[in-house]
């Protein structure tokens, strides 16, 4: 943990790690649900405090990796004695523990020598994933771990195709996973895996409820807001007025402006409500460069 703030061992895109400390002042000081329809990776949950969350993501792969890694809290050495096994059980580098990478293979490749060295037991490992008939999520997360951006990346059939990356399973992500097996043992947690408008229109909201939302960015052209569109986009806003007139408390966090590009939607609906600004960026898929946004929360309360 740096700062007293915890990453989510997901290294999810999109991730708030960054921004979770300015984002959390806007948020009122006692909050007796936290609810989060796009949680993603879970940076925010993580660092706030309250009595219950409840947490969704229409990705099931994402829901069922936290699920995974909840089940183990109370059993932090089991879990990473078999994260180790399997890392272990086909060769990857696992550089928080040893030096795997020979020096004569840094020094070809200083800048993707961790790539080069697990191309080959990575590869084996994503077939072995895609063709088994066990959905293996410790796996799945190895393969997100040791992947390029640490991305999870389907193809239309269903399987599993990210490329490896030029990173292991470092000290950042031991403390990240180390801090989330600890935080959440102490966090009553109830999961969800649906689509934003059955999550937010099935709750029976009370007094102290505060949703945060995270939604993908329409105007950005990220691998992650690839299936968001204009339509979800009203549909998302119209729930939040519906949710103000009942007098529930919300935030959001979305993007105005990037690369020449004008939310006007959010912009103009916005105008009701506060806003504040959030410095932003993010690292991007296509070429690794990291892109500025004009980043903003928006409250309603």
């Amino acid at each position: 943990m740096k700062d007293g703030i915890a990453r989510s061992p997901l290294f999810y895109v999109g991730d708030k790690y960054k921004l979770i400390k300015e984002i959390r002042t806007h948020f009122p000081p006692a909050i007796k649900r936290f609810i989060e329809p796009f949680v993603g990776g879970g940076s925010v949950f993580l660092n706030v405090e309250a009595e219950k969350y409840l947490l969704n993501d229409i990705d099931q792969n994402v829901i069922s990796i936290h699920q995974m890694l909840c089940s183990y809290s109370y059993r932090q050495n089991e879990f990473f004695e078999s994260l180790f096994s399997l890392i272990d059980s086909y060769g990857l580098s696992l550089s928080y523990l040893r030096n795997d990478i020979p020096d004569d293979l840094k020094k070809a490749f200083p800048k993707s020598y961790f790539a080069k060295y697990n191309k080959e037991t990575y590869a084996k490992m994503k077939r072995d994933y895609n063709t088994g008939n066990i959905d293996n999520k410790m796996m799945l997360y190895v393969l997100l771990i040791y992947g390029f951006n640490r991305m999870l990346r389907f193809n239309s059939k269903g399987e599993f195709n990210l490329p490896v990356g030029d990173v292991d399973f470092n000290k950042n992500t031991f403390v990240a996973l180390d801090d989330y097996l600890r935080l959440v043992k102490e966090k009553p947690i109830e999961w969800y895996n649906t689509d934003f408008n059955t999550f937010l229109n099935g709750i029976d909201y009370c007094a102290g409820d505060l949703i945060y939302l995270d939604p993908p960015y329409l105007i950005s052209s990220s691998e992650y807001n690839k299936l968001w569109n204009e339509e979800n986009e009203r549909g998302l806003l119209a729930v939040l007025d519906k949710l103000s007139e009942r007098g529930t408390r919300w935030a959001i966090s979305n993007v105005t402006h990037y690369r020449g590009k004008v939310n006007e939607l959010f912009l103009n609906w916005s105008n009701k409500y506060n806003s504040f600004p959030i410095k932003s960026n993010y690292i991007s898929f296509n070429d690794n460069s990291v892109k500025k946004f004009n980043e903003v929360l928006i409250t309603n309360y």
